[in-house]
């Protein structure tokens, strides 16, 4: 595994923090708290996730070492971890981007859209997966399905229903020849573009693992 270019030893008090909390252990790797982290030190889940392994293993002398001051020692882990973020600066992802033209990274997925803050590229991605599970006639809020997708994330079962509405105009299976205004067209065809003309079961697959984060 290869370490991850912005990843310093000082981190390893972040994720033991994060590994001692309850329930002990490995977080999945699209856990909110493991994302929050992501987002706070601009690393990917996925290396901060493998990084957990790593920390277990404790076979490096440092990690042997932040295991013999902090794993007992809570209230100075808290300390010192409250120590170092003040020092780095973390929990302002937006501002990090400001101003910046930003390429496609892990970042945008898990931030509000411009078009509507209730909602997460991450979101979209939930509901194009029940999309490809259901049928047009289906993609009601009354649905079952829906609403259960709908409660996970917190939002409505209509603003669901526009979501998929949105997708439909995008899929090039329907032909759909009318013309769409709506502020979730482009975040929404950014979604399809992505994902939409894949294998459905890797998008299966992502969706099933993004479900820890809405928990």
């Amino acid at each position: 595994m290869a370490t991850h270019p912005l990843w310093s030893d000082e981190y390893w008090l972040l994720l033991l923090q994060l590994y001692l909390q309850k329930p002990v252990g490995i977080k999945p790797q699209y856990s909110r708290e493991l994302v929050e982290l992501s987002l706070d030190l601009h690393i990917p889940p996925v290396n901060l996730y493998e990084q957990q392994f790593v920390l277990r293993r404790r076979e490096s002398a440092v990690l042997q070492l932040v295991w013999d001051s902090y794993a007992e020692s809570p209230r100075k882990l808290k300390r010192d971890v409250k120590r170092l973020r003040e020092l780095k600066g973390f929990g302002h992802q937006e501002e990090f981007y400001e101003g910046v033209e930003v390429k496609e990274t892990f970042e945008t997925d898990f931030l509000p859209l411009e078009s509507n803050s209730e909602l997460k590229p991450v979101m979209l991605i939930m509901v194009l997966d029940l999309y490809f599970r259901l049928t047009p006639i289906t993609m009601v809020k009354d649905t079952p399905e829906v609403q259960d997708l709908a409660r996970m994330m917190k939002i409505s079962p209509s603003t669901v229903v526009e979501i998929m509405d949105v997708f439909q105009f995008c899929d090039p299976y329907l032909n759909r020849d009318d013309f769409m205004i709506s502020p979730l067209l482009l975040p929404c065809r950014a979604i399809w573009d992505r994902y939409g003309n894949e294998n459905p079961t890797k998008l299966s697959a992502l969706a099933a693992q993004l479900r820890d984060y809405f928990k």
